[in-house]
């Protein structure tokens, strides 16, 4: 049960929230989160599909299909910390609105690829990109809900991650089978090119979205900024409860870190130099990882993570290409059709142009009959 509490009180983030229950508002947020944890599934797995088209069309060998799938893992990696920092210091929502604005246009420019260097370019900051939406996503969902309901929040996350995976092929094999092809001056588009620019709708739905919610009132409360974690918490309460702002029985809050409500009144300069310093000190914390007695627990949890994605990955990210190789040695009537034989065909692909014609020709008679 929520704690109860009486008008005039003043209380804590932990109360405040409880107070405010759960309804209308907690379910309009989870699905406005869904389309931001939605496109970081489709960021991070869309060309493991798109790869046995675009192949073809942008004559890929092996180590560019490899490169490829590593751009978006190689910015998520790179922009891991920083986006942390930015979203410390100027907020969730900021960080949910641009980012998703951002990263929708980098996967246009993806879909707007006419080589494979431009292709990788724009992957990569597609990953620099919409790491931080989705990082920031699920801290933004817990900050809404009480102790009581977090925990649930969680699982709806892992689910929305779920439905995600299983979108993209589904989409996949709505589109991609469908033989498009045409010109607008000198650029040449294709099914794959198609695919790509209709997954950079749930990044700018998302960064839409996020424009009609407010700020995490965990993140005000944080910053001194208690007036404006006082109508946030108000907000929520009226959509929740279908009464008014004013029957919020809470009518102050306060944080237990007293310093903090000078912060709205510091100036641009001071906050950055601030902003500095926090991150500095964010960077300090990491010391402790690396040295004993936490540098060898630290070792063996990154490799145990490091060994379960690469496993999982190179499985995900590589079966749609096997597939289309199966389907090329049944078309071919090959005698030996097992995964070595696929695995030993895809690592040693130095086709002839003769070779890679044929082949490209079987995934385009293919495209032809299920269109």
């Amino acid at each position: 049960m929520a704690k109860v509490v009486e008008a005039e009180e003043t209380a804590d983030f932990e109360t405040a929230i409880s107070a405010c229950g759960f309804g209308v508002f907690n379910v309009i947020i989870i699905v406005c989160a869904l389309p931001c944890l939605t496109s970081m599934v489709f960021s991070a797995s869309v060309i493991s599909y798109v790869m046995p088209t675009a192949e073809c069309d942008l004559n890929l060998s092996v180590m560019d299909m490899g490169m490829l799938n590593a751009m978006t893992y190689s910015g998520m990696i790179l922009s891991a910390i920083p986006w942390g920092f930015v979203s410390d210091t100027l907020g969730r929502r900021p960080v949910l609105i641009y980012g998703g604005f951002i990263d929708g246009i980098f996967v246009l420019c993806s879909a707007l690829s006419q080589n494979s260097i431009q292709l990788m370019i724009f992957k990569f900051f597609d990953g620099l990109a919409i790491c931080g939406p989705f990082a920031v996503v699920i801290s933004y969902l817990a900050e809404f809900h009480g102790q009581k309901h977090r925990h649930y929040i969680m699982f709806l996350i892992g689910l929305c991650v779920s439905v995600g995976a299983m979108t993209l092929p589904l989409l996949a094999y709505l589109i991609l089978p469908r033989h498009i092809s045409f010109k607008l001056g000198a650029m040449k588009f294709h099914t794959w090119q198609v695919f790509l620019a209709i997954l950079a709708l749930p990044t700018f739905l998302s960064g839409l979205l996020h424009i009609f919610l407010p700020e995490s009132p965990k993140f005000l409360m944080a910053h001194g900024y208690y007036s404006k974690a006082l109508e946030c918490f108000q907000r929520i309460y009226a959509m929740n409860k279908r009464t008014s702002r004013k029957a919020y029985p809470i009518k102050s809050v306060s944080d237990v870190k007293p310093e903090q409500m000078e912060e709205n009144q510091l100036s641009v300069m001071q906050r950055c130099r601030k902003a500095k310093f926090i991150f500095c000190e964010g960077l300090k914390q990491l010391k402790p990882m690396c040295k004993c007695p936490y540098l060898g627990v630290s070792i063996h949890v990154y490799l145990l993570h490091f060994c379960q994605i690469m496993c999982v990955n190179s499985i995900r990210l590589w079966m749609p290409k096997i597939f289309a190789t199966m389907h090329a040695f049944e078309v071919r009537e090959y005698a030996d059709r097992s995964m070595c034989a696929v695995l030993k065909h895809n690592s040693e692909m130095n086709f002839t142009k003769e070779q890679k014609s044929q082949e490209c020709d079987i995934v385009a008679s293919t495209t032809r009959i299920l269109h």
